[in-house]
This record gives structure tokens, C-alpha cells and sequence, in this order.
């Protein structure tokens, strides 16, 4: 019963700030982004090989050194829009940034932000200003810690006045709580997750923890990848819920799987014909009142 009191306790403090409008989620093009986030895995070669064939040209690739994450920047040949993609995590000095999870005021926003993830994201902006154009649309893709340097990126460009079009992310885990959620609730966010993917559920949502404000929390809206043509749409309160219902599991080898970008693409690829958006229901029926 108390753990029932504090979830509407929740709602009633939280779903006013954050209101997602509902839109029509196209799967060609989150299989652009998805393609995007994948290539960035492989070398500067293979990079330039892709974006060659897809219009576009390499503007920088980057690896930053301390914390060698990499990320590269494109520019597509016909309409000029630059398109960011970060990679995930890939080595130990990746993992490491992934642990820094403390919530801490960011100077850059004014809000709260996971500290690994933001310092990452900082290394990426000052490396990349200098090639971003103020005149050109600006998306932004990444998975894993990727997709959460991706999002933060979003926000330092957005306070900028860099304009930023889009960030659509891949199995990304949270990087800020309610507030900073609320108050870049304008960004057009798109969060891809798979059903038993738990990167996207850390750090996880304790019910209980009514006496700690900095809970982490989503930006955005969640589409979730089911099989075949199948897919849900979540946001807010019922994304976070979802986290809830989800670690009363043993985690096992399945979510690894979930993880993998390979499993995103083919997930993907089956929405491209079709889809069929389903609601999304949690195991447990109380939960499911705010589907």
C-alpha cells in the first residue's frame, strides 16, 4: 500500500512538469540514426566509406583522450544538415565514465546531470564547436553511453543557440532528474530502447525514495522495440515505471543480448513496412493505470 502512495505521490509532483507530445514515429528514419550509431564502432575508413555512400562527407572524427570517447561529424550533400554520432561504450575508459553516476549541478545548463556523462559530453562540445555551423540543423544519434553523451551534447548546444533538430538514441541510460528533464523538455528526443535491455533502466527508479529529489529521469519519449511489426510508445511517468516493474527480474545473458546494436537494426528493420503501435503493459496491473 505504501509502495502504491508513493508512486501517486510521484505523479502528482512529477507529470506536470514533463508533457510529450505524441507524434507518429517514423522507422525510416530512426533507421538512419540507428546506421549512424552503428558505423561510429568502426574507423575513420569505414566511416568516410559509409557516409560516402549515403551523401554525406566526414567534417571530423574524433577520439577525446582522456576518456577516449569518439564521436564524428557529417554533413549531408544536399540539404547541409550536420549529423553528430557518439560512440558507446567500448574500453575501459568508457566503463569508467558509465560509474560516475552521482547527479551533480552542471554550470554549463544550471541543472542536475550524471557526472561521468557530463564530463564526456563537455570534452565532445569544446572539441566540435569549432565545425558546427549556427546555420545548419544539427541531429545527434549515439547508443549506450553514446546516446547519453548524445543527449547532454543536445542540451550544451541548445543553450549555445547551435540549432539543434534532433537527438534520437539507442539503449541510453538516464543522465539527469525531473528538473532538468522539465526544463529541456523543448529538445526532440527520441529514446529507442528493447524490452529487456537494461541500460536504459539505469540507474534504476527506487518507488520508495521519496526523501531523495535527485532521482534520475528520462527526456523524451520511449519507443519500444517489440518483435516483427510491433511497437509501444512511452513517456514519462510510465517510462520510469517500467524501470520499476522490471528489476524485480534476475537479470541474465538475455539483456546483454537486448544491449547489442545488432538486435536494434534488426528490431528495426522489422518496422519498416507497416508498424503496428501496441500499448505497452507492464506485469503488474497498477502499473499498467498509467499507460
Amino acid at each position: 500500500m505504501f509502495k502504491k502512495i508513493t508512486i501517486v505521490w510521484m505523479l502528482a509532483v512529477l507529470l506536470p512538469q514533463i508533457q510529450i507530445k505524441a507524434e507518429t514515429v517514423d522507422f525510416a528514419l530512426i533507421g538512419k540514426y540507428a546506421d549512424y550509431a552503428n558505423i561510429v564502432y568502426s574507423g575513420p575508413v569505414q566511416v568516410k566509406s559509409f557516409l560516402n555512400d549515403h551523401s554525406s562527407h566526414l567534417i571530423q572524427y574524433q577520439t577525446i583522450p582522456e576518456t577516449q570517447v569518439n564521436y564524428f561529424l557529417s554533413s549531408e550533400t544536399t540539404s547541409g544538415e550536420q549529423l553528430v554520432s557518439v560512440r558507446g561504450t567500448a574500453n575501459l575508459e568508457n566503463v569508467w565514465v558509465d560509474i560516475e553516476f552521482k547527479l551533480t549541478l552542471d554550470d554549463k545548463v544550471n541543472i542536475s546531470l550524471h557526472q561521468g556523462f557530463a564530463r564526456s559530453a563537455r570534452d565532445v562540445f569544446n572539441d566540435i564547436v569549432p565545425y558546427l555551423k549556427k546555420d545548419r540543423p544539427i541531429s545527434i544519434t549515439g547508443h549506450s553511453l553514446g546516446g547519453a553523451i548524445a543527449v547532454i551534447l543536445a542540451m550544451y548546444l541548445d543553450k549555445a543557440s547551435y540549432p539543434v533538430k534532433s537527438v534520437v538514441t539507442f539503449g541510453q541510460p538516464k543522465v539527469t532528474n525531473p528538473g532538468g528533464a522539465s526544463k529541456f523538455n523543448h529538445l526532440n528526443v527520441t529514446r529507442v530502447v528493447t524490452p529487456l535491455d537494461l541500460v536504459p533502466l539505469m540507474p534504476p527508479l527506487d518507488p520508495l525514495d521519496i526523501k531523495n529529489p535527485d532521482i534520475f529521469w528520462h527526456l523524451g519519449r520511449e519507443v519500444i522495440l517489440l518483435e516483427g511489426s510491433k511497437y509501444s510508445v512511452v513517456t514519462g511517468v510510465p517510462s520510469m515505471l517500467r524501470a520499476a516493474e522490471f528489476f524485480n527480474r534476475i537479470p541474465d545473458r538475455d539483456n546483454l543480448a537486448n544491449h547489442q546494436m545488432r538486435l536494434y537494426l534488426d528490431l528495426i528493420n522489422q518496422k519498416t513496412v507497416n508498424p503496428e503501435e501496441i500499448p505497452f503493459k507492464n506485469s503488474n496491473r497498477f502499473l499498467n493505470l498509467f499507460n
